[in-house]
């Protein structure tokens, strides 16, 4: 007969023993504030089993924000997480640290003077696009009233832009005279983009890196064509430049494309850090050629978190974490580092380019040349392409995998064009490449054998948004 030790049983609950807790043993409210509060830990691991159910970031291709950071990048978030960006006189060396990057940048932009351009970060090119903005449109204000003439109906004219443009155009009253792509012309042009301007054009703006194809537009030509206009008509527009991925790409990829402040009509440069910048998400930058060309009236002064503080921002508080992780970058990976990163990048897109043309159904639109745009792949399918699926089914099919590749229409006058866009990041080198091509070959023999009973729409696929800032 075996003999067995008798034990006393303990009842209560080891706090390490986490799915053993009474926590666990419920469903959680979702939607009101519980009334008791539980144990920490198993809180801790219902709420990261819910997000679970998330997508792998690392395979989500519709994102222009970054999705890779090193051990010391975590670090330095930690560090900077309970640092008030905003507050200067607290924290002066964080505030030196975010001078030194826009000096930095007022560099790579090829400013004529960096020690008197200006600058500031921002939480992303969203916010940095409204600041820039917004200088513009006071500059133009104080202009027309100087000369005593009508400030009523302002207009903005742009290029296939952004939503944040579309915003900013809605929030402060001001006309949006986007010129519309055309088939085969997906970006603006200097014929298109004079047709629309007049007296009451505040700016022009420009984007380097158009986040529907990847396409650079020609800021060089697009700024001759304006000086030409000023000679023949005295209009003196300023230009504003949207290089929210193409700011940290041109500088070290394509050093000889003039779009910066190598342009005297370029006034102001918005980027986004936490794109190509490399920097953790949170993160943006905007530059005035000069300190002139941001208007005193839009410069405010507080005091009450303690000393005199200039603020130019329409975020308040916000963590420095992300501010100190991009001065991090820029220190450990200086140009060639990011020369590096980069140029990997584009390799990466330029195989993508060619192994998608290869299987023969597919126009490249573009294919991921530093020279003309940033390392992304854009396709459409061919016209006479005999295939049993839209690329919305195709999307759809490939996130069985967890990749994440939009499609999309093209905007108005050119929405009858749906194409798909791989966004090449750090972190999504040439052996991932390999597989997602393995998964896109998969799929398409996948539909060859399944016949689709009911196509997909733009409406019916719940894919990322292709112009995430």
């Amino acid at each position: 007969m075996m003999m067995y030790k008798t034990h006393k049983f303990d009842h209560k609950v080891d706090e390490d023993v986490i799915f053993a807790s009474r926590d666990s043993e419920f469903i959680l409210p979702k939607y009101k504030i519980p009334k008791e509060q539980s144990d920490s830990k198993a809180i801790l691991e219902i709420v990261k089993d819910e997000l679970f159910l998330d997508g792998n970031a690392r395979q989500n291709l519709a994102t222009f924000t970054q999705t890779y950071e090193d051990e010391y990048i975590k670090e330095i978030m930690e560090i900077g997480m309970n640092k008030n960006m905003i507050d200067k006189d607290e924290y002066p060396q964080t505030a030196e640290i975010e001078n030194r990057i826009v000096s930095m940048l007022a560099d790579l932009w090829n400013s004529p003077n960096e020690l008197t351009s200006i600058g500031t970060s921002t939480v992303g090119s969203s916010e940095a696009c409204m600041l820039g903005g917004l200088a513009m449109y006071h500059r133009w204000r104080m202009k027309r009233i100087a000369e005593d003439k009508d400030i009523s109906k302002p207009n903005l004219v742009t290029g296939p832009v952004q939503v944040v443009w579309e915003k900013f155009a809605r929030y402060w009253g001001i006309e949006l005279r986007e010129i519309p792509m055309e088939e085969g012309r997906y970006y603006m042009d200097p014929d298109s983009m004079l047709e629309y301007i007049d007296e009451n054009t505040i700016g022009v703006v420009t984007t380097l890196g158009l986040t529907f194809t990847g396409e650079y537009e020609p800021i060089e030509k697009l700024s001759h064509a304006l000086d030409k206009l000023e000679e023949k008509t005295g209009l003196d527009i300023d230009m504003h430049i949207d290089a929210a991925s193409g700011g940290f790409l041109a500088p070290f990829c394509a050093p000889k494309i003039k779009w910066d402040f190598r342009l005297p009509r370029v006034k102001s440069i918005s980027a986004s850090g936490h794109k190509f910048g490399l920097a953790p998400l949170g993160c943006g930058f905007v530059v005035w050629r000069d300190v002139n060309d941001l208007p005193d009236d839009l410069i405010f002064h507080v005091n009450y978190l303690g000393g005199d503080m200039s603020v130019f921002q329409l975020n308040f508080s916000r963590p420095a974490g992300p501010i100190i992780a991009q001065y991090y970058q820029l220190l450990r990976l200086g140009f060639d580092g990011y020369k590096k990163v980069h140029m990997n990048c584009y390799k990466t897109a330029q195989y993508l380019a060619k192994e998608i043309e290869k299987l023969g159904i597919f126009e490249i639109i573009f294919d991921g040349n530093p020279n003309k745009g940033i390392p992304a792949v854009t396709w459409r399918l061919k016209e006479d392409a005999e295939v049993s699926f839209n690329l919305y089914d195709f999307a759809d099919k490939l996130r069985s995998r967890g990749w994440l590749v939009p499609a999309y229409s093209l905007p108005k006058y050119a929405d009858n064009v749906v194409v798909q866009r791989i966004l090449v990041r750090q972190g999504f080198g040439l052996d991932m490449a390999s597989l997602l091509m393995q998964d896109i070959k998969r799929t398409l023999k996948y539909f060859e054998t399944h016949r689709v009973v009911s196509h997909l729409n733009e409406e019916d696929v719940a894919s990322l948004n292709h112009t995430g800032r």
